[in-house]
């Protein structure tokens, strides 16, 4: 049997925003004490040194599986790629380039409105790429994304292609293709034609993930769309754990968009427990605000458009059906008012399927009103409400751009979640926004403390919680989220996973959040990170 007692340290329990200890052990991986550190310590204990301790974060809404599939694309993200002809440039120097006709270069990550033409690049502009060479970029977004010629080619794309069901393929007035490819359907009709890498090479890269999620103290996710692997998402993240993915991972399927993907499988217990495991299916019902592709009541100024519906009524009730048939959860994207609204209306008087755990998570929410909030709060259904403010931190450009000042003040309403919403946490969903490092959860806490975007401008501070309560947000209150094994608190019979701060978070100046950095990280007791370590690999 292990045991190891822990002493002399500030350790937020993550239990409230105001219950703090100073010692801890840990038996056999998992918390079996924590309280007060003892006058006289009979054995070999750790030192904390009066540092400050958090459990582990989780983050409730992030892609792992999309993440390993950028490996060897190059960034195109601000400040790097200011303007198209940086964009081109950049791409000129992916490791693909000039190669091989077969091999594709691929980027992620331009935000059109932060580029100087103040206009989405096409494949006009990326044929200055290579006009034999396939040429693929996401947006930041991650739902739409621009290519060449040759890759429309591949594709077998042209003006007779219809455009997919909630998706679109953007066109010029003749209607040939422009290589903009708006909302997931579109995009992966493309990137589709792209060879898979092996079922080998995909377990590596989510192997490879683990010293990233372990360097930013994160030590339980849930990947929101797993199945954009190419592979049997459990099959291949549970390879991965032989190969050193040690975090805990809740999976989701991608709701099928198009009758051709099938039913989704029918799951069996050990499909939902383990540390790998699934946990529900994840449907689109709009796209996003950046974009203006997100379902709004209001619409966008100086577009008169209300955005995208993405799921049509059929779609909603078949994937409750999956999930509550197969006691998962039902995660729906909804960033729109009248998604959000829509999706209320239509599952707030069912019974919910699971038990403390909500039955339908509500994804980014970003203008969830007063009035949605408080339907929620009385309806019969168990919902969840997860939400970011890295978007609004790192895209404020298009969302001062895309909503009309009634909107903005009321985007992303953390400190009502809070309060309002006993089922609500914040998260990341990196890598889809224009930040290079978007899972660092000191940039979101900072994000919600001050609400302050990346340029200072305010982004409704009246909505800004405190410190512990964006903590408790990353902890305590966000495991009631996914079907995590008992991590989120330091508090007996949890897991021991725990991560050690460089300074104190709770003292600092708000403005100096984002410089704090994990020393070290804990999964079940075992040191998984430490800034000695690193040092040693640089």
């Amino acid at each position: 049997m292990s045991d190891q007692l822990y002493i002399n340290g500030k350790i937020f329990t993550g239990r409230d925003e105001d219950q703090f200890a100073s010692a801890f052990r840990i038996t056999d991986g998992r918390f079996s004490w924590v309280g007060d550190s003892p006058d006289d310590v009979a054995g070999n204990a750790v030192d904390l040194r009066g540092r400050t301790v958090l459990p582990g974060f989780l983050d409730v809404h992030t892609h792992p599986a999309f993440m390993s599939t950028l490996v060897g694309s190059v960034a195109c993200l601000p400040p790097v790629v200011t303007s198209i002809g940086e964009l081109i440039a950049v791409l000129k120097t992916h490791t693909n380039f000039d190669r091989g006709d077969d091999l594709w270069i691929e980027g992620w990550g331009y935000d059109d409105s932060r580029l100087a033409e103040r206009r989405k690049p096409t494949a006009q502009d990326l044929d200055q790429v290579s006009t034999t060479q396939p040429v693929f970029v996401r947006r930041s977004d991650g739902h739409s994304a621009v290519c060449n010629t040759r890759a429309l080619q591949l594709a077998g794309i042209d003006r007779e292609t219809p455009d997919p069901e909630g998706a679109r393929f953007d066109r010029h007035a003749n209607g040939e293709p422009t290589g903009v490819l708006t909302e997931m359907a579109a995009t992966q009709a493309v990137y589709a034609a792209k060879p898979s890498p092996s079922h080998a090479e995909q377990v590596g890269r989510l192997a490879g993930l683990n010293a990233h999620f372990a360097e930013r103290g994160i030590v339980a996710i849930a990947d929101l769309l797993a199945t954009s692997a190419p592979y049997p998402p459990l099959r291949v993240f549970r390879d991965a754990t032989e190969q050193g993915l040690r975090i805990q991972v809740a999976l989701y399927y991608g709701w099928p968009a198009q009758p051709s993907d099938g039913p989704l499988p029918e799951l069996t217990d050990s499909d939902r427990t383990g540390r790998i495991k699934f946990a529900g299916a994840k449907l689109f019902m709009d796209g996003v605000i950046s974009n203006r592709t997100a379902w709004v009541e209001e619409p966008y100024p100086g577009f008169g458009e209300h955005g995208m519906r993405i799921a049509s009524d059929d779609q909603l009730r078949s994937a409750a059906a999956w999930a509550q048939r197969n006691k998962v959860q039902l995660a729906i994207h909804a960033m729109g008012d009248r998604a959000l609204q829509h999706v209320i209306d239509m599952f707030g008087e069912d019974e919910p399927w699971l038990g403390a755990l909500p039955s339908i998570r509500l994804e980014h929410a970003t203008l969830l009103t007063r009035r949605q909030i408080d339907k929620i709060k009385k309806a019969r259904m168990r919902f969840g409400v997860v939400s970011q403010t890295i978007f609004f931190f790192a895209e404020y450009d298009t969302y001062a751009d895309n909503l009309s000042p009634a909107q903005f003040q009321r985007a992303y309403p953390i400190r009502t979640f809070y309060e309002q919403l006993s089922r609500t946490a914040l998260s990341s969903d990196q890598p889809a926004t224009t930040w290079a490092d978007a899972d660092n959860v000191f940039t979101s806490i900072k994000a919600a403390v001050l609400r302050n975007a990346y340029n200072g401008a305010d982004i409704g501070q009246a909505e800004s919680i405190t410190v512990p309560q964006a903590i408790m947000l990353y902890t305590g209150r966000a495991r009631a989220l996914a079907p995590f094994d008992r991590v989120g608190l330091i508090s007996p019979g949890y897991e021991g996973s725990f991560i050690v701060l460089d300074r104190d978070i709770f003292e600092i100046p708000a403005a100096d959040i984002d410089q704090v950095q994990v020393r070290e990280t804990y999964i079940e007791g075992e040191q998984v990170f430490s800034v000695v370590d690193l040092s040693a690999r640089l």
